[in-house]
């Protein structure tokens, strides 16, 4: 199965943000991301936009022709009606705290399984395929289902953690029974947070029917030294090898 490589461009806007101005240009990075091969462009615009400001989102979807997947908390209404107004092919829900430095854990699906159910609904009738982030435990994987959600995105951290310190088959166990229930119960799979060059290869060989990996902050720091472009390359290499 093809995965699609979605490049996220929050950190082109945080080296932006640092200095003001528009260098480097984020409409830019996007449009080549795109150039190079990038399969979709996410954004995660968070309240305090101290990187993706919600003008870099309104202005990047009429400029970019592959897919545009926006992430971020529902629970900000300034949140729903940017997606609403922006209309991007998919919308990734994440439970982030106003203030948090990056993702670090997935829905409790049961616990929100309600307000899940109702943010959901409201975009899928606008026509926006709905993903929600989640960590690999089978019983939130389960519960995403009764949210009517079109897939869940993996949250990788623990993979990569467990991948770095060598124990591969034990980073990627959780990860196989997770992708194993969504197949059963017909969810679509993304994944994505601390995925790199390195790790990659093995997840995309491991988890059945992977429909899209979300990466950023690795993209942008290999590519200060590999170059955009053949990092957006290299990435979709190890999306195509049998590790």
């Amino acid at each position: 199965m093809h995965t699609r490589l979605s490049v996220n461009i929050n950190k082109i806007a945080t080296l932006r943000n640092a200095r003001g101005g528009n260098n480097p240009n984020v409409l830019k990075a996007a449009i080549d991301a795109q150039l190079f091969g990038a399969e979709g462009i996410t954004v995660h615009p968070r309240p305090d936009e101290r990187h993706i400001t919600y003008k870099d989102v309104r202005e990047i979807k009429p400029i970019i022709t592959t897919e545009f997947n926006i992430e971020g908390n529902p629970s900000e209404k300034k949140f729903i009606d940017l997606v609403l107004e922006v209309k991007p092919h998919q919308v990734t829900l994440v439970p982030d705290a106003s203030q948090q430095l990056t993702s670090d854990h997935g829905w409790d699906t049961i616990k929100n399984k309600a307000f899940l159910i109702d943010v959901i609904s409201t975009f899928k009738k606008a026509g926006i395929r709905v993903s929600i982030f989640v960590d690999p435990d089978l019983k939130m994987v389960e519960a995403a289902s009764n949210t009517f959600t079109d897939r869940i995105e993996l949250y990788t951290e623990g993979y990569a953690r467990l991948f770095a310190a060598g124990n591969p088959i034990k980073a990627i166990k959780p990860y196989v029974a997770a992708a194993e229930l969504a197949n059963k119960l017909r969810l679509g799979i993304n994944a994505g947070h601390d995925l790199d060059l390195h790790n990659l290869a093995y997840f995309k060989k491991h988890i059945p029917n992977l429909d899209e990996v979300s990466i950023g902050h690795a993209i942008i720091s290999d590519a200060l030294y590999l170059g955009f472009e053949n990092t957006i390359q290299l990435y979709k290499r190890q999306l195509q090898t049998e590790a």
